[in-house]
């Protein structure tokens, strides 16, 4: 017995690549593949690191405030305007402890994003959308495959925790049981060190465990953009039969050929114009070329551009409204002079050579 495969039902199977047009889209709604451990990891990478070096300044800082509550602030007398003064004071000193940890945590966020996923502005992904107000996708999403792997994510980000702190105080527990017999400098110096181990070996373990979610969570985004051949097909077709897509591509074209031509009009011998309407670049060259060539062409303000930039490059303009339109109408950019129109071109080439006092050879 055969049996007949129809292989329609393999055409929908979302196994290509997603194209550019696909990216863009998805990037402007801002899914984009980003993982939430980079910046965790970072930002307690870079605030302990601060800790590390600016941890001296920011203890001396604490004590001075005690120092100015129990030395200068307790022997002002007590009024609505000392605790309006006071509350200001501390407030600012606080702010001045802290503020370069904030400003180092959100230097971490800000560069842990653009790491990822560079520079984006989507204002289309802070937008309230209803759907995520539907308890049926709420529970799809709670029991879905990617719900599973946060759960056993941030129960591996614990147990590596506990692991990594349990590690470093049972390496120093012989001090710990000593910490009562130390001067508070020395206890509070011997706590700050050993907090600042316990964070630099979390942030470094979480830093790899984020370079591993960042691969997943690249690859779950990639295989999310997958196109079948027939949504390829579909794009193709619409991209191309957008009207406003096809304008612009054709005013590209046109803008790109437009530069090349006005690059190569300085290399013109004369513009032969209408004189307003049209205007036509020739260049002769007698020992390389069999015949004149159109190098640059114009219609209305294209025209002007083309005896605009003539004037500039010092290339004689000749008048002739027969031979500019006869030129325009029959020869393209980059073609040579048809033979019926050889003695007209050649004339005027005679003329601005002998106005110019240049001898080459000229047509009959």
């Amino acid at each position: 017995m055969l049996l007949r495969l129809d292989l329609q039902l393999f055409a929908g199977e979302k196994t290509e690549k997603a194209t550019p047009h696909k990216r863009q889209e998805t990037r402007k709604k801002g899914e984009v593949a980003k993982s939430q451990e980079v910046s965790s990891a970072l930002t307690l990478l870079l605030c302990f690191a601060f800790f590390m070096v600016g941890g001296k300044k920011l203890m001396e800082g604490s004590l001075n405030i005690f120092k100015h509550s129990y030395q200068e602030y307790l022997l002002w007398d007590m009024s609505l305007s000392s605790t309006q003064l006071l509350f200001n004071q501390l407030l600012w000193d606080v702010a001045k402890l802290v503020s370069p940890i904030f400003a180092v945590a959100l230097i971490a966020g800000v560069l842990a994003n653009y790491m990822q996923v560079g520079f984006m502005f989507n204002p289309e992904s802070v937008q309230m959308k209803l759907n995520k107000l539907n308890p049926i996708e709420g529970a799809k999403r709670i029991f879905s495959l990617r719900s599973l792997v946060e759960l056993l994510k941030s129960i591996l980000k614990m147990v590596v925790t506990s692991g990594i702190v349990w590690w470093v105080i049972m390496g120093k527990k012989e001090e710990l049981i000593t910490i009562g017999a130390k001067n508070i400098w020395d206890a509070a110096r011997f706590i700050g060190t050993l907090t600042i181990q316990v964070g630099i070996w979390v942030a470094v373990v979480l830093a790899v465990l984020a370079a591993a979610d960042y691969a997943y969570q690249k690859y779950e985004h990639e295989k999310k953009m997958r196109m079948s051949k027939q949504d390829i097909k579909d794009e193709y077709k619409k991209m191309e039969g957008d009207p406003l897509i096809k304008g612009k591509r054709r005013a590209k074209q046109q803008q790109l050929s437009m530069n090349r031509m006005m690059q190569e009009l300085p290399n013109a011998d004369v513009v032969i114009t209408n004189p307003t309407h049209f205007a036509v670049a020739i260049r002769y060259d007698f020992d390389t070329m069999a015949a004149p060539i159109v190098i640059a062409k114009g219609k209305d303000h294209i025209a002007l551009k083309i005896k605009e930039v003539a004037k500039q490059n010092k290339i004689m303009t000749v008048e002739n409204k027969p031979l500019a339109r006869a030129l325009f109408a029959a020869v393209e950019i980059g073609e040579p002079i048809p033979e019926d129109l050889f003695n007209a071109v050649g004339e005027i080439l005679a003329y601005v050579y002998y106005q110019e006092g240049r001898y080459k050879g000229m047509m009959a």
